[in-house]
């Protein structure tokens, strides 16, 4: 099978869903969080995606933010999804701008599936609202993948520059699947070899980047007693026998992901990995650490030596590549901001997404900021209404920001939106992030190991 027929096959496979009819948009209630004075709508997509949109009062065509959502869940769409992330950004209204997000169209893991979703809604916001004077791309998490993805799709139409002014990517997923997910098997592959639960010697033996057998019937709450009977965690540290507390220390200090996000780690490496492989990508594995060498625990020798090791299959990763990792080609001023601390989306991400910007020549376009903070799913409201801002001076004056221009922009914004003083500004315009190698170690399958 060649890389053109495998990444032909991802891409049926992002398509492949429920279809629903599209419905225009209907008034609903706005959620308590969004401003009393906001008009909401809801409707369908026509292509198996639900939205929710927002507008503030008065907004008389202004600025326009397309949200794209983390994760990706792995269950069907749900209206529901939408709303919740219009709770999480109401920020975004409170500051005077439209916001629309989309569902997607189907669960599971698709990063140019669901920027194509992102574009749908926003046609379907110009043909019901009006084409707003600016319409900026916003991505958390999963979703920063996405945004960085639609930036690129949708970065010229027809030779012309395309429907979008600017991008700002808060906690990213950046680089693609490969480099963002490869820690994951890392993570598969040291717990089984601390733990040996996952499976059990007892149970059908598969290959981990697999996730899961496709019939299996292992539940979250199962993996979670399994977890908790190896490692302790669950349980307070106190309470640990001091086998669970040194099993728990090998894996977090070789993966270096630290306690509170292990199990979330270890349930996307199940069954995230489960839809990508089985039904993203034929059964093929993207997924490898064939010549990886591990360090950090009591004998990395015999854990080198005992570890599965896993050869990624080239035309599975050139697909998943083709899908999620971006090219760096935009002409759109980019705007990110990623918690330093991120236990989720690592901020030596921000490193592998320089060097894509810096390949394709548009690192000029690109300007990122980092905060000290510990939280990966949402960020302090006035950060993102700081950044909106220096982003729009960015287009509209040429006014390229820098991060000690966004922390003081931060601090004038504090007295309007950090009224319980919960909301501030933590920003670190000193900070630069390390490379990703320092964190995940690299596929080199010629390494030597100890």
């Amino acid at each position: 099978m060649t890389h053109r027929i495998a990444t032909l096959l991802f891409t049926l496979a992002l398509s492949a869903g429920a279809q629903a009819a599209s419905t225009a948009p209907k008034p609903a209630a706005c959620p308590k969080e969004v401003p009393d004075t906001a008009r909401c709508y809801t409707g369908a997509d026509g292509q198996g995606a639900f939205y929710w949109i927002a507008l503030p009062q008065d907004w008389q065509r202004g600025v326009l933010v397309m949200h794209a959502h983390g994760g990706p869940e792995t269950g069907p769409p749900r209206p529901e999804r939408s709303e919740e992330d219009l709770k999480r950004w109401a920020i975004t209204v409170k500051a005077g701008h439209a916001w629309a997000g989309s569902t997607y169209r189907r669960g599971g893991y698709g990063v140019t599936m669901a920027a194509e979703d992102t574009e749908r809604l926003r046609r379907i916001f110009v043909q019901h609202f009006g084409a707003p004077r600016r319409t900026l791309l916003h991505g958390q998490s999963y979703g920063g993948a996405v945004a960085s993805r639609a930036a690129e799709l949708y970065d010229t139409v027809a030779g012309r520059p395309g429907p979008y002014d600017g991008v700002l990517l808060t906690n990213g997923v950046l680089g693609g699947g490969n480099a963002a997910y490869d820690f994951r098997l890392d993570l598969r592959v040291v717990y089984q070899h601390v733990c040996r639960n996952h499976p059990r010697p007892d149970e059908p033996q598969y290959p981990l980047w697999m996730g899961l057998p496709r019939d299996s019937t292992l539940t979250r709450a199962d993996l979670a007693a399994r977890v908790k009977e190896c490692t302790g965690i669950g349980t307070p540290a106190a309470q640990r026998t001091p086998e669970q507390a040194a099993r728990l220390r090998t894996i977090l200090s070789v993966v270096k992901i630290p306690e509170r996000t292990m199990q979330a780690h270890l349930n996307w490496g199940t069954w995230l990995f489960q839809d990508v492989v089985q039904a993203r990508l034929g059964g093929r594995n993207p997924f490898g650490n064939a010549g990886v060498a591990y360090h950090g625990s009591d004998d990395d020798a015999a854990l080198n030596a005992g570890v599965l090791r896993y050869a990624a299959d080239p035309q599975a990763q050139g697909a998943l590549a083709a899908d999620s990792r971006p090219t760096g080609r935009t002409r759109l001023p980019t705007l990110t901001l990623h918690a330093i601390h991120d236990p989720t989306a690592f901020v030596e991400l921000e490193s592998a997404y320089r060097e894509i910007r810096e390949s394709a020549g548009t690192a000029d376009r690109l300007v990122q900021t980092f905060s000290d903070e510990r939280e990966h799913s949402y960020l302090s409201d006035t950060q993102y209404v700081a950044l909106f801002a220096a982003l729009l001076d960015w287009i509209d004056q040429g006014d390229k920001p820098t991060g000690e221009r966004a922390a003081q922009r931060c601090e004038a914004l504090k007295p309007r939106f950090d009224t319980d003083g919960k909301n501030g500004c933590h920003f670190r315009p000193d900070y630069r992030p390390p490379p990703l190698e320092s964190r995940v170690p690299p596929r080199n399958p010629s390494s030597n190991l100890p």
